[in-house]
């Protein structure tokens, strides 16, 4: 049984049809990434998961439960959690306040202790900057908090919307060393990433989507030596 089903998802945008038949699994204790280029339908298909927008037609179970119609807090609380395109911070609010926000499904104190400081652990830059306004940090600061708040959901499958947009070349190695410390630690993740290569180096399994349509799939390492991907994505 996979951890999350997707199947034969149709979804549109008033008349636009933005996904066509899109099925992608993703099993217990895997990186599986999305690639695409814009508009493929990568950030449309989180959101159906995280039940911000429901498909016309198709299915989506997760853990054998289906969800396809369930909204996004319940969808939190059955673990699922997600850091989005553009970081949507409460930009007026602390860094720690933030992170409290990710975990406003929770009432195990205890356990949000240990979670905020499983955070700090991942990105000590976060404690440092415990009490500054969330707004106010520098864009690779925002990311590790935007991912620091999926994480206090306590998710069992946490998706990664576009985390290395828009940052400089060494704090993206750091991203995506985190994202494998994550997943060692034991949380799946479901990745969407402009930066094709990276994200292949580090997913277990990915799906290419063009137009809406899953075209291509496979393991990390296949994707990355195919020809197909190779010029369309990785500019070889």
């Amino acid at each position: 049984m996979a951890l999350l089903e997707l199947e034969g998802i149709d979804a549109f945008y008033g008349r636009i049809q933005a996904l066509r038949s899109v099925s992608i699994r993703v099993e217990k204790g895997e990186v599986v990434a999305l690639i695409g280029s814009n508009g493929a339908g990568k950030t449309t298909t989180l959101r159906t998961i995280s039940g911000l927008m429901h498909p016309r037609s198709g299915s989506i179970r997760f853990e054998d439960r289906e969800i396809t119609q369930t909204g996004p807090s319940k969808i939190v609380e059955l673990g699922i959690s997600q850091s989005p395109e553009g970081r949507r911070l409460f930009a007026r609010m602390t860094v720690i306040d933030n992170l409290f926000m990710g975990a406003y499904t929770r009432s195990d104190r205890a356990g949000i202790t240990s979670d905020m400081e499983r955070v700090f652990k991942l990105f000590p830059r976060l404690q440092e900057r415990r009490s500054q306004i969330a707004g106010t940090l520098s864009g690779g600061e925002q990311q590790m908090l935007a991912m620091g708040r999926a994480l206090m959901a306590r998710p069992k499958l946490m998706m990664l919307d576009e985390p290395s947009l828009g940052l400089a070349p060494i704090l993206i190695e750091t991203i995506f060393s985190i994202v494998r410390e994550i997943n060692s630690q034991g949380t799946t993740v479901l990745l969407v990433e402009q930066n094709a290569h990276k994200a292949l180096e580090v997913a277990n399994r990915a799906y290419v989507l063009e137009t809406g349509v899953v075209v291509q799939q496979g393991s990390g390492q296949e994707l990355l030596a195919s020809e197909e991907v190779q010029k369309a994505y990785l500019g070889m």
